[in-house]
């Protein structure tokens, strides 16, 4: 074979050969790009499902007032009450109600989910129903799950013992709870029975109270029969920094503030209490 041939085939060899190389390095970097583009879509999509709630969760916001987030440290249920407790009468449709019907029902499968650790109760409420508010208050006092409630805006009325009726109450600085007798809407008979009906339903909220929150009975009474602060009642309004002081309250505080208390609770250790 002459010279020039032999060196005619070793450079068609050598091209072949770049070839083959450029095209292995154009797989591989294909490659790498596509994997690139999936941890981009992949975090783009973990961003997403971080920041905004999933299409299940706007719907139990919708039609419960209530969420399960799962985002933080703990998996926690998240339970307002606001506006007025509905109980066995229904309230006019312009009413913002909270229907006991369906806090119930709640409560039951959060202290049976397994995957539930904890409990935050939200409250901007006005009051309403004795009984309803009364059976949401023993249900979550009987809990065995940690259970963090908040007041927001104002804890008025029968929201008073659904606030202590918590683990751990907290109170902004800005909201107030107001506490007054018990009063009854529509015809009341005046008779002796009905008054000691009253006498009997007021010792129920005060024996409630004053066991699940360090005031003591006399002076939760003093605080209801109080005349002269309210126009059209008797009973005294408290602010944040008062309700502590009373002892109806156990701190002042907000969201963060709740929440790193719930996860305290839930990530004490045999059975010891951990200070929040």
């Amino acid at each position: 074979m002459s010279k020039k041939k032999k060196n005619s085939m070793q450079n068609k060899q050598k091209g072949e050969d770049l070839l083959e190389q450029n095209a292995d390095d154009n797989d591989t970097q294909e490659s790498a790009d596509d994997t690139q583009d999936n941890g981009d879509n992949q975090n783009n999509e973990n961003n997403e499902d971080t920041s905004t709630p999933t299409q299940d969760q706007q719907q139990q916001i919708i039609k419960m007032g209530s969420i399960t987030t799962a985002k933080g440290k703990h998996v926690i249920h998240c339970l307002t009450v606001v506006g007025q407790i509905e109980g066995h009468y229904i309230l006019p449709p312009q009413n913002k109600t909270t229907k006991y019907e369906h806090v119930i029902p709640q409560l039951v499968a959060i202290e049976e989910a397994p995957e539930i650790e904890g409990l935050l109760i939200l409250l901007n409420t006005v009051g309403g129903d004795i009984e309803a508010g009364l059976a949401i208050a023993e249900l979550i006092a009987g809990m065995k799950k940690p259970t963090v409630s908040l007041v927001l805006g104002g804890g008025h009325s029968i929201g008073v013992p659904l606030a202590v009726s918590a683990r751990k109450s907290f109170i902004a600085s800005s909201a107030t709870m107001t506490i007054h007798p018990v009063r009854m809407n529509g015809l009341v008979l005046g008779v002796p029975q009905t008054f000691s009906y009253f006498d009997k339903m007021q010792d129920r909220i005060i024996r409630f109270v004053t066991e699940n929150s360090r005031i003591d009975a006399d002076r939760f009474k003093q605080l209801m029969m109080t005349s002269g602060e309210l126009v059209m009642d008797v009973g005294t309004v408290l602010d944040g920094e008062q309700a502590v002081a009373e002892g109806l309250i156990d701190e002042l505080g907000s969201l963060s503030d709740a929440l790193a208390c719930l996860y305290d609770m839930i990530e004490k250790k045999d059975g010891e209490e951990v200070p929040c």
